[in-house]
């Protein structure tokens, strides 16, 4: 037992709890595509890196309430790594707290963003995940959007994960997922598949409230699972 799981029990069972509670979301991804999976890790299967955008001084987006953006992400990130581990795959996250990754005296979002490229390509046969929210001078625009590098497959894994989103949780959502362009720092310098998904719009009223529930938060966690378990089996069984 990892000491993730030793230190965190209570909050383990309230993820799954949730996660229970929103099952139609992962059988659906799940069970449609006849994905099967055991809950031991098996020997090739990528490192799961999990990156919750922002933190510490950089809260990112601020929504009308005073909500932060980085607190949103890590409770989401958070939750991505209690199904990683309960499902058997490794992870690894890149902050579990609010605090940058800037190592200089004085806060620098370049370094934090080179800290955190740093941290996956310090790690072999990694898959990326980061994890932001969207904000917008109005309330009208929302949705989920995903955005993935130009390294091989991030497209594969980018498009699919876009898909189940909008299929479990967005349906209305018209938005299809991009290629990022150079102000993407991290997707232009880690050496592996990556994804960054912008989960909705902070500025958006209703979205926001659906945002700072838990059990919305485990469903996006649960697809974003899903989606990585579909991207490593159709590498490995097509």
């Amino acid at each position: 037992m990892s000491l993730f799981f030793r230190s965190n029990k209570r909050k383990l069972v309230s993820i799954l709890t949730e996660l229970f509670l929103s099952f139609p979301v992962f059988a659906y991804i799940i069970f449609s595509n006849r994905l099967v999976y055991t809950s031991k890790a098996e020997p090739g299967i990528p490192l799961l890196v999990i990156d919750a955008g922002h933190g510490g001084i950089d809260s990112g987006a601020v929504s009308a309430d005073g909500s932060k953006e980085s607190d949103l992400n890590l409770a989401i990130a958070l939750k991505l790594r209690a199904l990683a581990e309960f499902y058997g795959f490794e992870n690894s996250l890149t902050r579990q707290d609010d605090n940058s990754l800037s190592d200089t005296p004085q806060y620098s979002e370049h370094r934090d963003l080179e800290r955190r490229a740093e941290i996956v390509n310090n790690k072999a046969g990694c898959v990326y995940i980061s994890i932001h929210q969207n904000c917008y001078p109005t309330g009208h625009p929302s949705g989920s959007l995903v955005i993935y590098s130009a390294r091989e497959s991030s497209e594969k894994l980018g498009k699919l994960t876009h898909s189940n989103l909008i299929t479990c949780l967005n349906p209305e959502n018209r938005r299809i997922a991009e290629p990022a362009d150079d102000k993407y720092y991290i997707l232009s310098h880690v050496s592996c598949p990556a994804i960054l998904v912008e989960c909705g719009f902070m500025s958006n009223f209703s979205e926001m409230e659906k945002l700072k529930t838990p059990g919305y938060q485990t469903s996006i966690a649960a697809v974003l699972a899903a989606s990585f378990l579909q991207y490593v089996q159709a590498d490995r069984y097509i």
